[in-house]
């Protein structure tokens, strides 16, 4: 029988905390890791993913060792609803795929409500339903009473348990509601609780809670429901999401919700990764292992590319600058002791002190990302050096090599004296047309359809590229149109090769992203452009750097074709 003292306030005094020596926590015990990135995190204004997007970050964060990745509301849009067609055919080794949605409507029967249905069919083995624990919501917000949202949320878990799915209930403003009733929000958790949720995750919707709000209320929710798997969702808006965290697992949560960077809505959600990594090395848990959070800076940087958003250098862990140190006294006590400026060591989370890189430390990072590529390298050959020399001088000049494996391939092998390329460039044009409807002739009366669809042609910008370029002693010219100027450069570039190449065929340009690097000097900024390809074998990224927004595209184009064909032996 769920106790249903719907009015009373218990208050918020909760079992004592467990104190300096519980925040050592108890070493090696599984925290469960929960991404929001995807949903949460394309929140952030300014953030927007593609299909492709979503489908390389579920396979960069699979490969971190994430267990749960959210990717949205099934039914919301189309991209969503091929998103969990597309994700089920990758074949992932770790992480479960969850669906987000929320409970039934009021008044509607689970079983008859098309959101469950949506959820179910998406095929999707765990669902994140998100249901009200603030009765100040349930009643101004759903404008219904608190008895039908307790029956909402039982009828929904129930309902979806039934079909065989796992279920994490997302308490949805529950330190609010603890705070103002929380009789009643507790009383949501428990009718979850007998339903059956596998997880109940308590959500800091807000973002307006402090770590000793936390402590409490997470450990009243523990001694409360002793067999029950608990969580935690916060927001930033109080710069304490990974402190309230962190203080809810302490507390005795054991699922923790976040997203890559701390990407999300309005100041963001819990950084995901600074979390992992304080819950690794400073507390004794076990999230993703120590091999994997070796990779902790790589995704940090993969996912921050992927989001065109630029990591910021002080970042936690991941910063370019969290591990970096100036000249005289401080750097010479770090290379005696680099404890006294290092809280961990930065090759725990894939970062390096930047004043003191080894050349040991740069040979094996370089020797095993060029073995991910395929390219067998020997650590003691001297062309390790000027390669580990070409990738500083080009990230100087603005390449970032985190999301363009093609382009560092090739890098490699070019330093190698081993990379021909397939083509050599003669020249190349390219011209914009705005393309203005005709004029409705004199004295001739325009009709209401011919005004549409003189309104429609308007401003039609049409591109043209002509490519002259030479494969072995032969010279090619070829044109080609697209809706851009890179579309109608791919175009030509592929007309003129495809005799010589016709696997070319089988290489699809599918995302181009470009980013300013110093805005602050107007049209004389530094471009970087991104171009995802992929083929029947997978996906690979490549990258251009220039003054000149074309010349920048043009790099990146032919760095796409080059690999692609390089990766089928050609």
């Amino acid at each position: 029988m769920v106790d249903r003292d719907l009015t009373g306030s218990e208050g918020s005094e909760g079992v004592e905390g467990a104190g300096i020596e519980g925040m050592r926590g108890i070493v090696g015990k599984k925290i469960l890791t929960y991404d929001s990135t995807l949903r949460d995190g394309e929140q952030s204004e300014g953030i927007v993913l593609s299909l492709e997007d979503k489908l390389r970050i579920v396979e960069r964060l699979d490969a971190f060792g994430i267990d749960y990745i959210e990717g949205g509301y099934p039914a919301s849009n189309p991209k969503d609803t091929a998103f969990f067609q597309e994700v089920a055919k990758l074949p992932l080794k770790h992480a479960r795929i969850t669906a987000f949605g929320s409970t039934c409507k009021k008044e509607v029967k689970a079983e008859n409500d098309e959101g469950l249905r949506d959820l179910l069919e998406c095929g999707a083995k765990t669902i994140a339903l998100v249901g009200k624990t603030w009765d100040k919501q349930v009643t101004q917000a759903l404008q219904t009473n608190l008895e039908e949202n307790l029956r909402m949320i039982a009828d929904s878990i129930t309902f979806l348990k039934s079909k065989g799915v796992q279920v994490i209930f997302d308490a949805e403003h529950f330190f609010d509601g603890y705070k103002d009733n929380a009789n009643y929000a507790l009383a949501c958790l428990r009718i979850a609780h007998a339903a059956g949720a596998d997880s109940i995750d308590l959500c800091d919707t807000n973002g307006g809670a402090l770590p000793f709000e936390i402590e409490s209320v997470v450990s009243k929710v523990v001694a409360t429901f002793p067999n029950q798997t608990i969580g935690i969702h916060c927001h930033n808006d109080s710069g304490c999401a990974v402190a309230n965290t962190l203080t809810a697992v302490v507390a005795g949560a054991s699922q923790i919700q976040g997203t890559v960077n701390g990407f999300g809505e309005r100041v963001g959600n819990t950084d995901l990764l600074t979390t992992i990594a304080n819950l690794e090395l400073k507390m004794g848990y076990e999230c993703v292992g120590a091999e994997n959070l070796k990779q902790l800076t790589s995704v940090s940087q993969f996912v921050a590319e992927i989001c065109n958003r630029a990591l910021p250098t002080h970042h936690p862990y991941t910063g370019a600058s969290a591990f970096a140190h100036k000249g005289g006294l401080h750097a010479s006590a770090t290379a005696r002791f680099p404890q006294a400026y290092e809280h961990v060591a930065p090759e725990a989370v894939g970062n390096t002190t930047r004043m003191l890189v080894s050349e040991l430390a740069g040979k094996a990072t370089l020797v095993a990302k060029a073995k991910s590529l395929g390219i067998d390298l020997d650590e003691n050959k001297p062309q390790i050096q000027g390669i580990l020399n070409e990738i500083k001088r080009r990230e100087g000049e603005g390449y970032s090599y985190e999301v363009a494996d093609g382009s560092l391939a090739i890098l490699i092998e070019s330093q190698l004296g081993r990379f021909k390329p397939h083509f050599r460039l003669e020249s190349f044009r390219v011209i914009v047309d705005d393309c203005e409807s005709a004029s409705v002739a004199a004295g001739e009366v325009a009709s209401e359809a011919a005004n549409a669809a003189a309104s429609e042609a308007a401003n039609e910008a049409a591109s043209e590229a002509t490519i002259k370029i030479h494969v072995g002693e032969q010279r090619f010219v070829a044109t080609g149109e697209g809706i851009g100027p890179v579309g109608a450069l791919d175009t030509a570039l592929r007309m003129a090769i495809t005799a010589f190449y016709p696997e070319v065929a089988d290489i699809e340009l599918v995302d181009f992203k470009v980013r300013i690097l110093d805005e602050n000097v107007g049209t004389d900024a530094v471009t970087r452009v991104v171009i995802t390809s992929r083929d029947k074998q997978g996906t690979w990224g490549t990258i251009g750097v220039s003054e000149n927004i074309i010349e920048a595209s043009w790099k990146a184009l032919v760095d796409a074709i080059d690999y692609g064909l390089m990766r089928m032996g050609k």
